[in-house]
């Protein structure tokens, strides 16, 4: 099963809070799974695809809502595993920024830093494998001197296991510009599921900056 389509925003850093596809605060809740439905027990998805699998009509009803699952990536286990391989920053006027995760500080404590009022983008791509994830989305929240100016809620979508990663790059944005938009900003980076399993959750800290660093 492939991502939602249509449903990308970019990580802005402006003084709104931003609430993705029409969702309230109360329609899904990221840190306390206070809105997770227990549907039963789950069976690993390897069990399910091996019942009834003589029946080639019930066999090709799975092929079609399954999608294209890569059998060798399913475990023996019910819960689906997410990994998130790493972050790149997209913008015209650098070479793309491949970020590692988890993240790699420079020696002032930054994971990275932008120029103000440069426009850029973030894309990142994650592996799902052992079972189908449902409802997979992520909340991004950014600080200024501990006055949070942006809170972000992204949902992806519903991904089956398979060998190549998934790739979401979200929207174009700016970043603010002016001698009061430059500084050190904190971050929250986490992803969840329906089921309300964390993926990860990560706390760092960039830079805005009159100029892009210099290259390596």
């Amino acid at each position: 099963m492939d991502k939602e389509e249509n449903k990308e925003t970019s990580v802005s850093i402006s003084n709104n809070d931003t609430d993705t596809n029409g969702l309230d605060d109360d329609d899904y809740d990221d840190d306390d799974g206070k809105h997770t439905v227990m549907l039963g027990p789950q069976v690993p998805l390897k069990d399910q695809l091996e019942l009834d699998k003589d029946d080639d009509s019930l066999r090709r009803w799975k092929e079609q809502l399954l999608g294209d699952v890569d059998t060798n990536k399913l475990g023996e286990t019910a819960e689906p595993e997410v990994t998130i391989l790493n972050l790149t920053i997209l913008t015209p006027e650098r070479p793309d920024l491949v970020l590692a995760i988890p993240l790699v500080l420079d020696d002032k404590g930054y994971a990275f830093a932008l120029k103000d009022g440069s426009t850029y983008s973030f894309r990142f791509s994650f592996t799902v494998s052992n079972n189908i994830v449902s409802g997979l989305r992520y909340t991004h929240t950014v600080w200024k001197t501990g006055v949070r100016v942006e809170k972000q809620k992204v949902m992806l979508g519903t991904f089956s296991p398979r060998q190549e990663p998934y790739i979401y790059e979200a929207e174009e944005d700016t970043t603010p510009s002016g001698i009061f938009a430059r500084g050190s900003y904190s971050a929250k980076l986490k992803f969840v599921d329906d089921d309300g399993n964390v993926y990860l959750d990560m706390n760092y800290c960039f830079e805005i900056r009159k100029d892009w660093p210099a290259t390596a």
